[in-house]
């Protein structure tokens, strides 16, 4: 086919594909700017922190959790009376409150109530030269105290 002037025109056909030009070498320049990117990005990849923590292999050994930390104790526990009333000691409500705890950490708490009525029971006691079973050295050593203080 030719044109009006005498040049020949191409087309193209439904099948026919354009060919691609091969890519000239990239300048000195261009590379070094392209380096520099690159080398920025790796940095700044590296830099994050990790976004949330391996599970351990004793996470992985429990399982899913079964409870949200949202569960309200009193629910989950609502059979066991002394639970409860350690839960209401420890002015905690749900299973996160509660987990915030080693179970040392709850014996202890529990027990210092304990010890020191036991403790002022001993002393009024010893006050009136009366004692506990086994408790008589107690005595003699709060006497001691008592009248050198």
């Amino acid at each position: 086919m030719t044109s009006a002037s005498g040049e020949r025109l191409t087309t193209f056909g439904a099948n026919d594909v354009a060919k691609k030009k091969p890519a000239s070498k990239p300048t000195k320049k261009a590379a070094r700017t392209r380096a520099r990117r690159t080398s920025a990005a790796k940095k700044a990849v590296k830099a994050k922190p990790a976004a949330r923590p391996v599970a351990t292999e004793d996470a992985a050994a429990i399982g899913r959790v079964l409870v949200t930390q949202e569960e309200k104790l009193y629910m989950l526990f609502k059979e066991d009376y002394h639970a409860r009333q350690i839960f209401e000691f420890l002015r905690v409500e749900t299973v996160k409150d509660l987990e915030q705890f080693t179970p040392q950490q709850i014996v202890k708490l529990l027990s210092q109530p304990i010890q020191k009525t036991v403790e002022r029971i001993r002393q009024k006691l010893a006050e009136k030269n009366r004692h506990l079973a086994g408790d008589e050295s107690f005595v003699v050593e709060f006497k001691h105290r008592g009248t050198h203080a």
